[in-house]
């Protein structure tokens, strides 16, 4: 019985354990100047409490250093509802991959690091 409710105390209630610490970088400057450029540009929406954000932070630390070419930006999506609004973004855990001014593919909930870097390898090659 203590163990269910243990589980149960994790899945609903948000805690300390779950947040992480993640950057706002993204900003309209950065993003229109990329995109000016034709750079390949990986936008990520993620909140403090979410566990897919968690991993996502993982992967996103490694494709940073694996992709030096791509402009990546990422923002808390409760925080900046301008930014979620201008890219009608509507869930944390989106990834939305462009190459200069077009969206290339756009993502929610990828959690392994396959996906991910699919998903940035075809704003790369694209």
């Amino acid at each position: 019985m203590i163990k269910k409710f243990i589980i149960i105390l994790f899945i609903v209630a948000p805690t300390n354990v779950l947040s992480f610490d993640k950057i706002t970088n993204f900003t309209f400057e950065k993003f229109e100047t990329a995109q000016n450029n034709n750079r390949t540009i990986v936008v990520n929406s993620w909140n403090k409490y979410c566990s897919t954000c968690k991993a996502q932070s993982k992967i996103f630390a490694d494709a940073i250093n694996d992709f030096k070419n791509v402009e990546f930006l990422f923002y808390e999506q409760t925080k900046h509802k301008d930014i979620a609004e201008a890219l009608n973004i509507d869930y944390w855990t989106t990834i939305i991959v462009f190459k200069g001014k077009n969206e290339i593919i756009r993502t929610i909930g990828l959690s392994k690091k396959e996906e991910v870097y699919s998903a940035i390898k075809k704003g790369i090659y694209n």
